[in-house]
């Protein structure tokens, strides 16, 4: 199946006809004539590789397919329309009309061209990501634009950059090639053929047990699926999750949630522990000082996550801090390190249970219940996962109530 963004023009004379369950009714909703309905039905089951509808005396009737795949087209086709609407509100007063029928109007080439350049900032580089020459990116670009009635392209000294109104559809139609994507999944996995992917956004804690645990489970079941984890720091992923390239991020939740766009989904609570090698010469010290603590060096995750925050309140009005702080997230790193020296590290005892298992590491005898944190999976929040992804959801759940019960 030719998974680039097909003609919209078809899609939306299949779900017009999904609709009114009629062509004649459909091409007087859409303005196209009835043969023009019937051939771009007829290209879209052929591109498929699935029968749609069942032509019946009395109209024009979904098939299982049909009704399957309706839908993700339908919910393309409202990010279209709120990306046009979000982008005329951010384009202000404008001479022509524009935006009025521009979710109608937009191709797949300028989709495709309009997401490239917002990723790539250059039209030679955007030409390149989509497959076209430089000047066919330029036009569609440019014919947009047009479409449009306000500007969304600005030089820069690096190439080209996105107005506000152009960012704000950039945006939305990220998320409608997304949902269009999953459409296509969820017809192989109806097909018998569940050739889809699941990307993933991973925090340190989710790596150890958590993910890999789900990761196999699904596997077994499924070994044609695709999964990509994706790790880095949360801004970073939590980027990719609003933008649709994520679908889905697992590890410490934030409080408060950061923006209104996402869902969280608490699955256990996490205590964390301080951690030094075995044989750490405070081991036997029960409860330790702040003072104490603030001899050793310690290798600490980047400013602005939980784990940091507790760290950093530890010592907050003690007048004392450790002299050498690392930062690193990296928990190879941190083997590494503590492992070879009376550095110590804040982490949760998840986290390390291979390299407590194996007498590498061990958590001081420090009494650590505040230090709790919620662990679980962050969403979009108007996402609807296909079949496969909803079951990896639950298998995620499964492994954490592992986890809340060890």
């Amino acid at each position: 199946m030719n998974r680039a963004v097909p003609n919209l023009r078809h899609l939306r004379a299949f779900s017009s006809v999904a609709e009114f369950k009629s062509i004649s009714k459909a091409s007087k909703e859409i303005y196209l004539s009835q043969p023009a309905i019937t051939q771009a039905i007829a290209k879209l089951e052929k591109q498929l590789d699935v029968q749609l509808f069942d032509r019946q005396t009395d109209g024009m009737y979904l098939t299982e397919a049909g009704s399957l795949f309706v839908d993700r087209v339908n919910r393309m086709l409202r990010y279209f329309k709120t990306g046009a609407d979000e982008a005329a509100a951010q384009g202000g007063k404008r001479k022509t009309k524009g935006f009025q029928n521009l979710e109608h109007l937009i191709t797949g080439v300028q989709v495709r061209a309009l997401i490239a350049l917002s990723e790539a900032g250059n039209f030679s580089l955007a030409a390149r990501m989509v497959g076209i020459s430089q000047p066919s990116l330029h036009r569609a670009a440019r014919d947009l634009e047009h479409m449009a009635g306000v500007p969304l392209f600005e030089k820069s000294r690096r190439g080209v950059e996105l107005s506000k109104a152009a960012e704000c559809l950039a945006f939305h139609s990220r998320l409608a090639a997304a949902e269009l994507e999953q459409g296509y999944d969820e017809l192989e996995e109806w097909k018998g053929q569940d050739s889809g992917a699941i990307v993933v956004g991973t925090m340190p804690l989710a790596r150890t047990f958590m993910l890999p645990t789900a990761i196999n489970a699904l596997t077994r079941d499924k070994p044609e699926i695709k999964m990509n984890v994706v790790d880095g720091p949360y801004d970073d992923l939590l980027n990719g999750l609003r933008h649709g390239s994520i679908d889905l991020l697992i590890g410490a939740l934030r409080d408060p949630i950061p923006v209104d766009d996402i869902v969280q989904e608490a699955v256990f609570d996490d205590p964390l522990a301080i951690v030094g090698r075995n044989g750490h010469p405070l081991s036997l010290t029960i409860n330790a000082s702040v003072e104490e603590l603030a001899q050793f060096a310690w290798v600490v995750p980047r400013q602005g996550t939980p784990t940091r925050r507790f760290f950093e309140k530890m010592f907050e009005g003690s007048g004392c801090y450790p002299k050498s702080v690392i930062e690193s997230s990296s928990l190879i790193l941190i083997r590494s390190l503590l492992s070879a020296s009376d550095r110590l590290t804040i982490i949760s005892l998840h986290q390390i249970r291979h390299e407590k298992q194996m007498g590498v590491l061990a958590p001081l005898p420090l009494e650590m219940s505040q230090t709790k944190r919620s662990i679980g999976l962050t969403m979009r929040k108007d996402w609807r996962p296909t079949a496969t992804q909803a079951r990896f959801i639950q298998l995620l759940r499964d492994a954490g109530r592992v986890i809340h019960s060890s």
